[in-house]
């Protein structure tokens, strides 16, 4: 066990909290990929976890690397470049593949900076809301970097190429209501409403019927990177599944007789 993740499970939500908050949460460290890919991979295996929140603990969501673990020999840094290569592809490199292979739905409440790292975090989850105290930043170039941890391949698939290039090339910061217009937010909440917010949305998903929601998400996902017919194949195949779920033939009664359904699955 360690105190780098703390995680609350509140109804169907887990609460995930990185909790490094004198450090502003980094999420480079070998010791929080392991906390956070364990918390992640648990609630992903637990039926009664039907969503999960992502937050962090203190005035940060995660400041990303520590600049103060950069130099030759600490970190991910190496002496020699291969052994870097393997760091980062055994190390931080998990958390994008973790996040993307999840069947169940992650919020991101973003209660403070996420940059760097941070800012790419937010972006392997699924829905993203924002205090108004959040600020986003793709600042790997102001550190003299690249993104490292997948921030490539994320950030211009929900932000688009434009604003995607614009954040990584200039290095700024957004604050909350520049993140919720170009679309790296669905929404920005007084600070002390964030968590309450966060567990409104989670409890929403989560009253749905689980194993829709779990296949709506893959397919939310594989859509991301496959082709039109590719994914109409395989909403064929899922929908199929999903034809002969119990919660779906529930839901149809229930509209029928008029009442509010009781998933079972």
């Amino acid at each position: 066990m360690t105190d780098l993740i703390l995680e609350e499970q509140l109804g169907p939500v887990l609460v995930v909290t990185l909790n490094a908050p004198e450090r502003r949460n980094p999420i480079s460290d070998i010791e929080m990929v392991d906390a956070l890919a364990q918390a992640m991979l648990g609630a992903d295996a637990t039926a009664s976890v039907r969503a999960v929140i992502l937050t962090g603990a203190g005035t940060a969501f995660s400041s990303g690397g520590d600049v103060k673990k950069m130099a030759p020999g600490q970190g991910l840094r190496d002496e020699a470049p291969v052994n870097t290569r393997i760091n980062y592809m055994r190390g931080i490199q998990r958390l994008p593949l973790l996040f993307e292979a999840l069947e169940v739905p992650v919020l991101a409440a973003v209660n403070g900076p996420a940059i760097g790292a941070g800012c790419d975090l937010a972006c392997m989850c699924d829905v993203r809301i924002a205090s108004e105290n959040a600020l986003f930043a793709e600042s790997f170039v102001k550190v003299g970097l690249v993104p490292g941890d997948g921030g490539a391949w994320l950030l211009p698939r929900i932000v688009g190429f434009s604003k995607a290039s614009e954040m990584a090339l200039t290095g700024e910061t957004l604050n909350a209501s520049q993140a919720l217009a170009c679309g790296l937010v669905s929404r920005v909440v007084a600070a002390e409403d964030l968590l309450s917010e966060a567990l409104d949305i989670a409890n929403m998903i989560a009253s749905n019927p689980r194993h829709a929601v779990r296949m709506t998400k893959r397919l939310l996902r594989k859509a991301h990177a496959t082709t039109l017919s590719d994914t109409l194949e395989l909403s064929a195949a899922m929908q199929a599944l999903a034809h002969t779920t119990r919660d779906h033939e529930e839901a149809v009664s229930a509209f029928t007789e008029r009442r509010n359904p009781s998933f079972l699955d």
